[in-house]
């Protein structure tokens, strides 16, 4: 990536993966494009299936996608199979091993602590699905309560709708709070900018009230 060219996001995406995961950060990013490439990777180039049963088109298959500046990984019901899935996971660790940051929303935190990608790191997952997730890793701290949680380059976010907030501040923290607040008016967002913010901890059994 030269100085002034944008940094290329890879969203790798499969069969019922989750639709909010990826296209809400897409949906910042795309708003922003002297800053950023927003780039679709599945199994093959053509049609990938998201657990909504809407048709996506993957740019890139895995095995002739360049890989990106940004990795972002979405949960969805399809991580089930991908985190026991050594082909798979094999190829994720090689895809991400330029990364500048390696990311995932809700269950894909668990995808990357299956290639053992979070091990030594701090991670948050689905608070719903959190037991299954931090199942993961061998060395992995996770963080029941967090909106997201960034360590080093590895930032991951709890369900679904967390995954724009933790987009917005891994935009600030690249370009500044005016960028962010550029694009956070124009599509009329407010997002939760302290990461530690999370009720869905508690609601789902995982601290005491």
């Amino acid at each position: 990536m030269s100085e002034h060219s944008p940094r290329r996001v890879s969203m790798i995406i499969f069969d019922d993966f989750e639709l909010l995961d990826v296209f809400g950060p897409q949906t910042l990013l795309k708003y922003l494009p002297q800053h950023f490439r927003v780039e679709l990777v599945g199994p093959t180039a053509g049609t990938v299936t998201s657990n909504g049963g809407v048709d996506v088109i993957a740019q890139y298959g895995y095995h002739d996608a360049t890989p990106g500046d940004i990795i972002l990984v979405p949960g969805g019901m399809g991580t089930r199979k991908l985190a026991n899935d050594a082909e798979f996971l094999a190829w994720l660790v090689d895809f991400v091993r330029d990364a500048e940051f390696i990311t995932a929303v809700c269950t894909g935190s668990a995808v990357l602590a299956a290639a053992g990608l979070l091990d030594g790191y701090r991670a948050t997952s689905n608070k719903r699905n959190f037991v299954w997730a931090s199942a993961y890793g061998t060395t992995v701290t996770w963080v029941p309560v967090a909106r997201w949680v960034e360590d080093r380059n590895r930032w991951t976010s709890s369900g679904v709708a967390a995954g724009i907030d933790m987009t917005a501040a891994l935009i600030r923290r690249l370009h500044g709070d005016d960028v962010v607040r550029a694009v956070t008016n124009t599509i009329e967002l407010e997002t939760h900018d302290d990461s530690s913010w999370d009720p869905y901890a508690e609601i789902h059994g995982l601290i005491k009230p």
